[in-house]
């Protein structure tokens, strides 16, 4: 019998292969990918997926109209610039974002694990253009 996976190693590896996802998506044919908010340019892998709305709300957590590309600096010593990213969004996105992230939502287990295999696979699909 398979051991169950802890809901929180589930979240951590969604996370992970989201974030791969958001970067790589982002980012030119040579791997560069641009702040939203600073404009700073570097390779995917130097940058964060910041999140407009906090991952502290899981309804739009995983949200790919949520999230972009920031430089650390932006993202982690400027609580992700939320004003600039705001307009990089345009006010009706921000406005919507903001309402789902009052929505309370549980994702069941199975609903991560598909999105881990979804990630997956978009991540090797972008992996052969980068």
């Amino acid at each position: 019998m398979q051991k169950k996976i802890k809901r929180s190693v589930l979240v951590k590896k969604l996370d992970t292969i989201f974030s791969t996802y958001i970067r790589l998506k982002m980012s030119d044919k040579n791997g560069i990918t641009t702040c939203v908010t600073c404009g700073k340019k570097e390779e995917w892998k130097n940058q964060d997926c910041g999140h407009f709305i906090s991952r502290t709300h899981y309804s739009t957590r995983w949200d790919e109209n949520n999230v972009a590309t920031q430089c650390r600096y932006c993202n982690r010593y400027c609580q992700g610039e939320q004003y600039k990213y705001s307009l990089y969004l345009g006010n009706k996105l921000a406005e919507e974002l903001y309402l789902k992230s009052k929505q309370i939502i549980k994702f069941a287990d199975v609903e991560l694990i598909d999105m881990i295999d979804y990630y997956k696979q978009q991540v090797n699909i972008l992996h052969k253009f980068t």
